[in-house]
């Protein structure tokens, strides 16, 4: 079970990005990529680490210690398949939600979409990478925009 919603999360965000990154940025298909995308993976979060947390789906998860609060207790979430998956669908929905405004906030700055494409696979790839990029660039447009005037 736990490879299908692994493998489906993936799926789905793999399309976003995809849709974000090379077509039009229609209106459409920003509100796809927040709803179907960020929303849906938001969602199976959400469903997911309840199931876990209270051993509906995944009674290993759910072991004795397992928290946030403690790095013993968030070692136990991640201890099973469904909190390893639960887990990953958690960054593919950040990393999503930071690339849209990524872009959005590239195309109101009016930056190329060749300089956005390789900003948007770091954040893909590695999510805080991508958006550290992000703000390091487009400050100085940001800046002379009149934000600090």
């Amino acid at each position: 079970m736990w490879d299908t919603v692994f493998s489906t999360a993936n799926l789905l965000a793999m399309a976003m990005w995809a849709g974000l990154i090379l077509l039009p940025r229609w209106p459409a298909l920003l509100a796809a990529v927040l709803y179907a995308g960020v929303g849906l993976l938001s969602f199976a979060y959400l469903v997911g680490l309840v199931g876990i947390l209270t051993g509906t789906f995944d009674p290993g998860g759910s072991r004795g210690s397992a928290g946030f609060s403690t790095i013993e207790g968030v070692r136990a979430i991640f201890a099973s398949d469904g909190g390893v998956t639960i887990g990953w669908i958690h960054y593919l929905a950040f990393d999503l939600f930071a690339g849209l405004w990524i872009a959005r906030d590239a195309d109101a700055k009016n930056f190329s979409r060749l300089v956005q494409a390789p900003i948007l696979v770091a954040t893909f790839m590695a999510g805080p990478v991508g958006l550290f990029l992000w703000l390091v660039i487009r400050e100085k447009r940001a800046r002379s925009a009149g934000r600090w005037k």
